[in-house]
C-alpha cells in the first residue's frame, strides 16, 4: 500500500500538527526499528511530494517502520524552524513507540542531502535535550559545509547541483549568525562527543563526499562509534539527488541492516 500523508499532534505546545507519512513492509518483526526519515531537496522544496521516496520505501521493506516528516513546508526551509520541526517529530516518535512499533523499538533518524544536515542537527539536539533516546543516526551524503570548497565539490557542476546547493544554503541560513550555528552548519560544531552512533554513506564520485567523510572522521575523533562507507562511482549514487533508485539501493539496505544489528549487540 502506498504511504499517504497524515497529521499528528506536535510535541511543542500550541504548535501546528506535523505532516507525516508512514512506510511499512508486509512483515514486521516484533520490535521493528522506528525511523524518522528526512528527505533531501537542497532546502528548496516546499510542498510535500505525492510520490514515495525510494530510500524510505526501501528501508521499510527491510522490516523498519519509517516515518517521513515534512520539515520543509511549514518552516520554508529556514533554520532554526526546520530543525525544530524535525526534532518535534523525533520527540513524538520517542513518546509513541508503541503506536508505531513497540516499547522496545530502537529509534533512528535518517536523512539524505539537506535532510542529512537536519538529521545530524537533530542528533545533536537529542543528545542535549533527550539523552539516551536516539539509538543511531544515518547520514546519506549530508550537506555539512556551506562553504562548498572541497575538492569533491568541483563535481557539483557536472551533475547540475552547484547553483541549487548554493541557493539552498542561502535559504536555510538566511538569518544573520546562522552560518556559525553548530546545529545548522555542522562543520562549525566543535562539541561532538556523546552523540548517537552514526552510519555515514556517500560515493566515490559524490560532490558531497569530502564533507561527509570529514564529518565522519570528526565524529570518530570525538569518540562516537561510526561506520563510514563510500559506494563506487558505478553504483549511480548521485541519482539520490533526483529521487532515483539505482544499483546502490540494495547495498544501502544491507548497510542499514548491518548497522541496526550492531546497535542491537
Amino acid at each position: 500500500m502506498t504511504a499517504q500523508w497524515e497529521h499528528i499532534a506536535s510535541s511543542r505546545p500550541s504548535a501546528s500538527p506535523l505532516s507525516v507519512r508512514v512506510y511499512q513492509g508486509a512483515d514486521l518483526p516484533k520490535a521493528p526499528p522506528l525511523v524518522l526519515y528526512l528527505r533531501g531537496g537542497a532546502f528548496l522544496g516546499s510542498v510535500p511530494e505525492t510520490d514515495e521516496r525510494p530510500v524510505a520505501r526501501a528501508l521499510a521493506d527491510t522490516g523498519a517502520v519509517v516515518v517521513e516528516a515534512d520539515y520543509s513546508s511549514p518552516s520554508h526551509n529556514a533554520f532554526p524552524e526546520a530543525l525544530e520541526l524535525a526534532f518535534s517529530a523525533l520527540s513524538c516518535l520517542s513518546s509513541r513507540r508503541k503506536t508505531y512499533g513497540s516499547a522496545k523499538s530502537m529509534l533512528l533518524v535518517v536523512g539524505e542531502e539537506a535532510g542529512g544536515n537536519v538529521a545530524a542537527g537533530v542528533a545533536l539536539k537529542a543528545r542535549d535535550l533527550i539523552p539516551g533516546e536516539l539509538s543511531g543516526q544515518i547520514l546519506l551524503s549530508p550537506m555539512i559545509d556551506p562553504r562548498m570548497a572541497t575538492v569533491s565539490f568541483r563535481e557539483a557542476d557536472r551533475i547540475g547541483m552547484r547553483q541549487r546547493w548554493s541557493d539552498g544554503w542561502s535559504r536555510y541560513l538566511s538569518m544573520v549568525g546562522n552560518f556559525a550555528h553548530p546545529y545548522a552548519a555542522l562543520c562549525q560544531c566543535t562539541r561532538l562527543s556523546g552523540l548517537a552512533p552514526a552510519l555515514v554513506l556517500t560515493a566515490d564520485n559524490d560532490p558531497l563526499r569530502d564533507e561527509a567523510i570529514a564529518y565522519a572522521t570528526r565524529l570518530k575523533k570525538a569518540g562516537v562509534p561510526v561506520t563510514q562507507h563510500s559506494f563506487p562511482a558505478s553504483s549511480g549514487w548521485t541519482g539520490i539527488y533526483n529521487d532515483e533508485s539505482g544499483d546502490w539501493l540494495d547495498p544501502l539496505c544491507s548497510q542499514f541492516k548491518s548497522f541496526v544489528d550492531k546497535l542491537k549487540h
